[in-house]
């Protein structure tokens, strides 16, 4: 019983964090209001200092959640098309860019709803952006076992290629982006090992 409180006060944070990792990819840093996070969540503005010092901290954890939420969804997709036979490397590409993600912008990769702003953030939200970048760099390198030096290459083009079908939108213009990406990155890129099918 006496775990009870904190489980309560968990489970709150969590449903802040939610809602927060939501709003920082749909509407960018600037859209995350904490009056808006608050009242989304079913909580009072005033329970908010409970919880986090600052906005910036609030800023901070919530784009460390959008980074495991769209990490988890980028494994189970990659496992997914991986037993339907395609590379890791491929199966990340068309998870990243996947068709999918040009009507939902609360989905997807952090860094591409918020690349462009990460600089103009306070040093803490700034830091905190800055390891998430190398993090998604991270990823592309674990999936390029022979060419690990272009990695922020391979990220750079995924990053701006979703952001450049986004600003087109969802129809079929924004779609060729993706797909003409897709299409090049795995031309480029993708080196199955000899001899064995592209299932590993």
């Amino acid at each position: 019983m006496s775990r009870t409180p904190n489980s309560r006060k968990e489970e709150t944070h969590a449903r802040i964090l939610a809602v927060a990792a939501r709003a920082i990819r749909e509407r960018g840093y600037a859209g995350v209001g904490v009056a808006d996070v608050m009242k989304e969540a079913g909580l009072t503005h005033g329970g908010f200092y409970a919880h986090f010092a600052s906005r910036d901290a609030l800023l901070v954890e919530a784009l460390e959640q959008a980074g495991r939420d769209s990490f988890d969804a980028v494994v189970r997709n990659t496992e997914r098309r991986s037993r339907n036979g395609a590379s890791p490397f491929r199966a990340l590409v068309e998870t990243y860019l996947a068709d999918g993600l040009l009507g939902s912008l609360e989905a997807g990769c952090p860094v591409a709803a918020l690349c462009a702003d990460m600089p103009r953030q306070e040093p803490t939200v700034r830091d905190a952006s800055a390891r998430r970048v190398q993090r998604l760099i991270a990823a592309v390198q674990a999936r390029l076992p022979e060419s690990p030096e272009v990695a922020s290459v391979v990220a750079g083009t995924l990053v701006g290629s979703l952001q450049l079908a986004r600003a087109i939108g969802d129809n079929p213009e924004g779609r060729a982006i993706l797909s003409q990406a897709r299409k090049t990155l795995v031309q480029q890129y993708d080196r199955p090992a000899a001899g064995r099918p592209n299932t590993h």
